[in-house]
């Protein structure tokens, strides 16, 4: 944040309540000189701020804004302010809204900003493990290093299968103990939404919640989700728009090699908060970790969060997606990693310790589509060992995607 801040007039860290905005801010600001730190959600400082705006901003060194979206009036200010003084590290925003989505937002900080989404904290992050493993199946192709003892930081033993392990983190992960994430109910999320649209049903936008928690690793086909919550289908496209706006869901866009197709392909909905997704649908942390328990769509969602958070600090530049084959509907790969050399890597999810040939069959599909630009395919599963499935074909432990830093060889 300090070289957003050396080289940027308006720096905004963006992501869901409670995901460390604030304090992440605050840490900043105590260690600049001459900073001042504004709060929003003090009713004193936000009526202060509606009622002169360009008063509320003046200041010599950097000003802290909390909480920015309570007060979309101040940016067309900050605008003139960063017009008439450029220097760099004048503002540093946070917000639980992605700004640029507000509405009545004029056009007033393209250009002018940097923007940095924090997402809850990842599992490698917790534990102060490497957690790098887009950044290494991207250098190091099919390299992993074992499950187990990268495991050993947070268990009683080192020889965890990585089975129960993957269950227990998918359990912490409902819990939220480490974020604290999961507080965000359904009736919390509509007064976030409400603070930034007027909402005619807001008891519709709960009830989208819940369907959508169910549907989590489907398809975001409109008619049907409309069909299902009740709603007219540009009324629920508007509300999937807001829940991306405060951070609640995230839709993966469709892959498609032609980016026309691309464009116009069905994105798949993805829950930002485990945890949250897993209140919706009444999944106790211990129900999670039971053997029983149907865990298939959480762990997808876990998974594709895990590295969607990678992304924010990958070496290289690498975007998210899906795939489904629009003619053959039964072929589809969970994640489609496609680095800017147009390089692919295909990974799958696998709730269950055991792995087939036919589990790659998405893969190869893909490989046999790509040729060379097909770098390598994963199933991540529930299974304690990285196992080969032929040519840039690897099944491997599910704590990969948090343990995974070094060099070494399957």
């Amino acid at each position: 944040m300090w070289a957003a801040l050396a080289d940027t007039q308006v720096v905004v860290v963006n992501g869901a309540r409670q995901v460390g905005k604030s304090t992440l801010a605050r840490l900043i600001a105590d260690q600049a000189d001459n900073a001042r730190q504004l709060y929003l959600d003090d009713p004193a400082i936000l009526a202060a701020a509606e009622e002169d705006p360009v008063s509320f901003l003046r200041h010599d060194g950097l000003l802290l804004i909390d909480e920015i979206q309570r007060a979309p009036r101040l940016l067309l200010p900050i605008k003139h302010e960063v017009d008439k003084d450029p220097r760099a590290g004048r503002y540093l925003l946070t917000g639980s809204a992605r700004l640029l989505g507000l509405r009545d937002l004029p056009d007033a900080l393209p250009g002018r900003t940097e923007t940095i989404e924090l997402w809850p904290l990842s599992q490698g992050e917790i534990d102060n493990a490497p957690d790098g493993f887009v950044d290494h199946v991207l250098t190091h192709e099919t390299s992993t290093p074992p499950c187990a003892p990268a495991l050993s930081v947070s268990m009683t033993t080192s020889t965890e299968p990585c089975v129960a392990a993957t269950r227990r983190r998918s359990g912490e992960s409902l819990a939220a103990d480490a974020t604290g994430s999961s507080t965000r109910t359904s009736p919390t999320i509509t007064r976030d939404v409400r603070q930034i649209s007027d909402i005619e049903r807001p008891a519709e936008m709960r009830r989208l919640l819940s369907i959508v928690a169910a549907r989590m690793g489907g398809l975001a086909v409109a008619q049907s989700i409309a069909g299902d919550v009740g709603l007219p289908r540009m009324t629920l496209s508007r509300y999937l728009d807001l829940l991306e706006l405060v951070f609640v869901i995230k839709r993966i866009p469709a892959w498609s090699s032609n980016l026309t197709r691309r464009a116009i392909s069905t994105p798949k909905l993805l829950v930002t908060d485990t945890g949250l997704r897993g209140r919706l649908i009444s999944m106790s942390p211990e129900r999670a970790r039971d053997v029983t328990a149907p865990i298939g769509p959480l762990l997808e969602n876990f998974a594709i969060g895990e590295i969607a958070r990678q992304l924010t600090w990958a070496n290289e530049p690498v975007q998210l997606f899906h795939y489904r084959d629009r003619d053959k509907v039964e072929v589809e790969v969970d994640i489609i990693l496609e680095h800017a050399s147009g390089e692919v890597i295909g990974i799958e999810i696998k709730a269950a310790e055991t792995v087939r040939s036919d589990d790659f069959r998405g893969l190869r599909h893909l490989a046999d589509r790509l040729g060379s630009r097909f770098r390598a395919g994963f199933v991540l599963y529930t299974g304690e060992q990285p196992l080969a499935f032929g040519e840039h074909l690897r099944a491997l432990p599910m704590a990969s995607l948090w343990t995974t830093g070094g060099t070494t060889e399957v």
